[in-house]
């Protein structure tokens, strides 16, 4: 925050990723073109969706939230998953699934009203919070929605993506400007803007989708149960922010419900 404002950051990540792909893979994206074209309109959907959608809401939540809450309630995006899946493809779930996903939405919850469950009575949750919910939400979707993906080479799909995800961020961008809240990166902005293109961009993005096609969306999905362990840390170390019983509570909730729903799918797999 003040080193550069969020949909320049954005902006840059997803355009800095497609401009990179095309130069050093356009021969790749050319021999693939045929297999994109009729699923075009869906693949860059998707980048919008899971690309965009996701860190617009992510970077304008850590306007508002702490880097702990955001951490932890990325934990929940597991469970938006296999809801995703289950809307999207009629995915199977079993018993402990089920128990899973509602031990880890409440320890959500428990998050989004800052341990006080009278604010969900009155339903007074922080913005940042919320926003954090739509982030989940999205990358839920979008994590379910790679299983219907063309198979091509994954430069080919990361290109198309990062086109879907540089379009829909460019009139957002604009907003930014016309209000006047447009922050160019100084020294330390260029040096996130670079960790943030090279790391969870590019490389993480590739990773991630690799694994989605070796082992499923949903068992994809619960591996980002360790995000919120080392951001909750890193948020102490590093940022210096407080952590409280209730993020504890969260924590261990969300930790666990995910781990009885993978043995779940695990069981579901063996009996398949």
């Amino acid at each position: 925050m003040g080193h550069v404002s969020p949909m320049v950051l954005v902006t840059i990540r997803w355009v800095s990723v497609m401009v990179a792909l095309y130069l050093f893979k356009k021969d790749q994206i050319a021999a693939d073109w045929a297999v994109i074209r009729p699923r075009l309109r869906y693949l860059l959907v998707l980048g919008a969706i899971g690309f965009t959608g996701f860190s617009v809401s992510l970077y304008y939540a850590l306007v508002h939230t702490t880097a702990i809450n955001a951490s932890i309630l990325q934990g929940g995006t597991p469970l938006f998953v296999f809801w995703a899946s289950f809307v999207l493809f009629s995915t199977r779930i079993v018993r402990e699934q089920a128990i899973g996903f509602l031990i880890s939405f409440i320890g959500v919850i428990v998050i989004a009203v800052q341990g006080e469950f009278a604010n969900l009575i009155t339903l007074n949750v922080n913005v940042g919070d919320a926003l954090m919910l739509a982030a989940i939400v999205a990358y839920g979707v979008y994590t379910a929605a790679l299983r219907s993906k063309p198979a091509m080479h994954w430069t080919s799909l990361m290109f198309v993506l990062c086109l879907g995800a540089s379009i829909s961020s460019l009139p957002l961008l604009a907003v930014e400007m016309a209000q006047g809240a447009t922050i160019f990166p100084d020294f330390q902005g260029w040096m996130v803007t670079a960790y943030v293109v090279i790391f969870p961009t590019l490389l993480g993005q590739v990773f991630y989708i690799r694994a989605v096609e070796l082992i499923g969306a949903n068992r994809a999905g619960l591996f980002i149960n360790l995000l919120p362990i080392w951001g909750a840390m890193l948020a102490v170390l590093v940022v210096g922010e407080a952590f409280h019983l209730y993020h504890a509570v969260s924590l261990i909730m969300i930790l666990l419900g995910i781990g009885l729903a993978e043995y779940g799918g695990r069981r579901l797999s063996r009996r398949a």
